[in-house]
């Protein structure tokens, strides 16, 4: 049997086919990243290959990584020593690290101590960030519960008390500031404070906006920055994606139904989930909402709280892990986020609500060590529409002829071709409202046109007519 069948090597599990006692730092650095993370386990006996091999002296072993641990790793982490048999005889031996509470654990040798961290599959050491990350969290603190040195007379909190008065429907009085932890006893502002307060002079707490004209970051048709407050962002979040968040429609028996791009409830939890776990430690960084053609993808600087990547978890197993409780808990207060941990579920479970909606526009996750990503699919994008620009320039003849045939199709081509021809930088969306057709059917009448190209990108580019339906006839 292959021991990957039992364990499965990734960040929670290392396999070494002997104890090197020469160089134990090569094991010694799992048990550093196991301790300052979620925690794993050492497997001696297995080779690269996953085969178990066994131990000769498994109560020799046993006895020198004891030892090592406790000389060389700064504090001694919990563990524990589980000798299994082998198929031929001999032994395996696991070494299990919980996730610890004193974090950091140093491997320490020569006058040195380090750090490491779990990134995929390997021990990597620590930055300097990670490593005052990894010091918070042994001190049982947060990045958003230290204190600064703004005191409350320094800053307004005006949006906040509005959107309290709003939300709550009671009316916002200053103790508040401090029953929320933003504001010290004695009158100093916490980290938290800072970011909601109505001056935030912290140059980290933007958001990047851009619509990108296509698929890739090339040509941007919108783009803009935000800097200030959580809410402020938020605010500005949520407008700059509802405009841009386009409507198709499906037709019913009786009625057609608006469809739009995306959920504006799946964007805000996304929105919301970005602000609340970003790592506000992380400067130089900020948090980006990039809308392509076929998708829309939220970055929020900083991985998932514990250490683990959030594709290799079942959101139905996630733990509420926070790495921000302080500002999480206002945004429970204003009704913005649950404080079950349900908010990645949340996200898909609202775009499935879209008319029209298909699995493969299920959103998806995936973090590093110091990223997260929303990626939400376009629910009105179809691959059809791959060769179709969609934002041109607006200058349109004012004579275009308005006799549009609604019968046939080879006459809807034959129109749409006259009016390229007349104006080759007419858009989709031009046609659509000249022809009394959606975007939708222009692009699918055009994407059967091989004749028709579109040259250039975006704003620069232009329609060619290689060849005329009519000549084709001919």
């Amino acid at each position: 049997m292959k021991i990957k069948q039992l364990y499965g090597e990734d960040s929670a599990c290392d396999f070494k086919e002997s104890v090197e006692r020469k160089q134990p730092k090569s094991w010694l650095k799992s048990i550093s990243a196991f301790a300052n993370g979620m925690g794993g386990s050492l497997v001696f006996g297995v080779n690269d290959n996953g085969d178990i091999v066994g131990l000769d002296d498994v109560k020799s072993d046993t006895e020198f990584i004891s030892d090592r641990i406790k000389a060389l790793i700064d504090p001694i982490p919990e563990f524990d020593l589980i000798t299994k048999p082998a198929d031929n005889g001999r032994s395996i031996l696991e070494v299990h690290i919980p996730a610890g509470e004193m974090t950091p654990y140093y491997y320490v040798n020569s006058g040195t101590r380090t750090a490491f961290i779990r990134v995929g599959d390997e021990s990597v050491v620590a930055t300097s960030h990670q490593l005052s990350s990894l010091v918070l969290k042994g001190r049982n603190r947060t990045y958003d519960s230290l204190v600064t040195e703004y005191r409350i007379g320094d800053m307004t909190f005006d949006a906040l008390s509005k959107i309290y008065n709003k939300q709550t429907r009671l009316h916002f009085e200053q103790k508040l500031l401090q029953s929320f932890s933003l504001v010290t006893e004695d009158g100093y502002l916490t980290q938290a404070g800072v970011l909601f307060s109505d001056q935030c002079p912290y140059r980290h707490s933007s958001l990047y906006c851009t619509r990108w004209d296509g698929f890739e970051k090339d040509d941007a048709s919108d783009s803009r920055e935000y800097q200030g407050n959580l809410l402020t962002l938020l605010e500005a979040g949520v407008q700059f994606t509802t405009l841009h968040n386009k409507k198709g429609w499906i037709k019913l028996p009786n009625k057609r139904l608006d469809t739009p791009d995306y959920s504006d409830r799946a964007i805000f939890e996304a929105l919301v989930n970005a602000l609340i776990h970003r790592d506000y430690s992380i400067l130089g960084s900020e948090i980006h909402i990039d809308i392509y053609d076929n998708r829309l993808v939220i970055y929020s600087p900083g991985g998932m709280f514990d250490g683990s990547l959030i594709q290799n978890r079942d959101l139905n197993e996630v733990p509420s892990k926070r790495r921000n409780p302080i500002i999480a808990d206002v945004f429970t207060q204003f009704g913005y986020m649950e404080k079950r941990g349900s908010g990645l579920r949340k996200i898909r479970n609202e775009t499935a609500k879209l008319p029209g909606y298909s699995t493969e526009k299920q959103p998806n996750f995936r973090s590093q060590y110091e990223s997260f990503f929303t990626e939400i699919p376009n629910n009105n994008y179809k691959q059809e529409d791959l060769n179709v620009p969609q934002n041109v320039p607006q200058n349109v003849p004012q004579n275009v002829p308005q006799n549009v045939p609604h019968s046939s199709d080879k006459s809807l081509d034959l129109w749409i071709e006259e009016q390229i021809r007349i104006n080759p930088k007419i858009t989709t969306d031009e046609l659509a409202k000249l022809s009394d057709k959606t975007s939708k059917t222009i692009k699918r009448h055009i994407a059967k046109m091989p004749h028709i190209k579109y040259i250039g990108r975006g704003n620069n580019g232009h329609w060619e007519v290689t060849q005329s339906i009519k000549s084709k006839r001919l």
